[in-house]
């Protein structure tokens, strides 16, 4: 007779647990000032925010206490003190969206195909060079780009305009029209536009946006691109299934953060339109404005009311151009570990 041997097994549901081992560590002093220098640097910076923010509420208070609601939809821009419908940012508001849009219309499909170009078609040295190039635009004045838009796109854009107004005036965006409603074509009537000021603005914006797309595009995986062309894919057919998919949070964040710099150029824009204060929505025909344009038009001449009018409208602006870098970043921010990718 043999002695048995009893085998005690742990129930499937309770497995026998490790006894869990602590890593803790005090940081050394480092640690600690590399620490410290990053909550201060962070602190800093949300404080600079936050005092930009407070300081036009207190100087912009006057007039939207004086005003109300109506500064939203009102479209003059003759600041009385005490008088409510004198002044609103209507017809800026609208002029600042437009110009906007028409740049990202230009400058969207200008980076998407930049950013490919740089990440997934040229060598390795003439994507550095190309790179460098891209990213030193964004070092250009925007006095310079102004300079250009004015002296050499303007008339050269005119023609195109005229050409657009002749065949597409059916579409209301597009015609040029007087007071009565007759179609315009003459020259005088489509310079100092929004679509000037898009186009220019567009080159401005096409920095930040081509390279976001193009960090977001070269994380795509390795592996993911050599499958897809292990089974035969092309090289387009490995980035309309790959690259881009993984890519589509660079694309959302890089168009966002483009929007963003677009509403909020001073400079080129003000050399370039002719300012109004009425909503005009014929894009082709001369006559838009801008709040910032705004800022830089009226403030040296503005009394201390008018300075407050325009602290306001400056008020507006940042909140809207805060609210889409910020989401932006947190579109890119997700971009970065993949999780945009199918």
């Amino acid at each position: 007779m043999t002695d048995a041997v009893t085998e005690v097994i742990a129930p499937a549901d309770k497995p026998a647990q490790a006894p869990i081992r602590s890593l803790r560590s005090l940081p050394v002093f480092s640690d600690r000032v590399f620490r410290t220098v990053c909550f201060a640097a962070g602190g800093v910076t949300v404080a600079i925010m936050l005092a930009v923010g407070v300081f036009l509420t207190a100087r912009g208070g006057q007039a939207l206490s004086s005003s109300g609601f109506s500064f939203l939809w009102v479209q003059e821009w003759n600041p009385q003190e005490g008088v409510p419908d004198s002044f609103g940012i209507a017809a800026v508001l609208f002029g600042t969206v437009t110009i906007a849009a028409i740049a990202l219309a230009f400058s969207f499909p200008l980076a998407l195909g930049t950013a490919l170009l740089i990440s997934e078609v040229l060598p390795a040295g003439v994507k550095r060079a190309m790179t460098t190039i891209v990213d030193l635009m964004a070092a250009v004045p925007s006095v310079v780009f102004g300079l250009w838009g004015v002296q050499f796109l303007q008339e050269n854009v005119i023609p195109v305009a005229q050409w657009i107004s002749k065949y597409l005036g059916a579409i209301p965006i597009f015609a040029v029209t007087d007071a009565e409603g007759i179609g315009l074509t003459d020259a005088s009537a489509f310079t100092s536009s929004a679509f000037i000021a898009g186009m220019v603005v567009a080159l401005m914006v096409l920095p930040t946006q081509t390279s976001i797309m193009r960090e977001a595009f070269s994380q795509a995986p390795i592996g993911e691109r050599e499958g897809a062309l292990a089974l035969g894919s092309t090289r387009w057919g490995m980035i309309r299934t790959v690259v881009l998919p993984f890519g589509r949070g660079g694309i959302i964040g890089g168009t966002m953060l483009g929007l963003g710099r677009a509403l909020g150029e001073t400079i080129a824009v003000y050399m370039i339109i002719s300012p109004i204060f009425t909503i005009n929505w014929e894009v082709l025909k001369t006559g838009t404005n801008s709040v910032s344009a705004l800022i830089a038009l009226r403030y040296g001449e503005s009394s201390e009311f008018g300075l407050s009018a325009l602290m306001a409208a400056g008020l507006a602006l940042f909140l809207i151009t805060l609210v889409i870098n910020f989401t932006a970043s947190s579109v890119v921010a997700r971009s970065r570990s993949g999780a945009e990718s199918t």
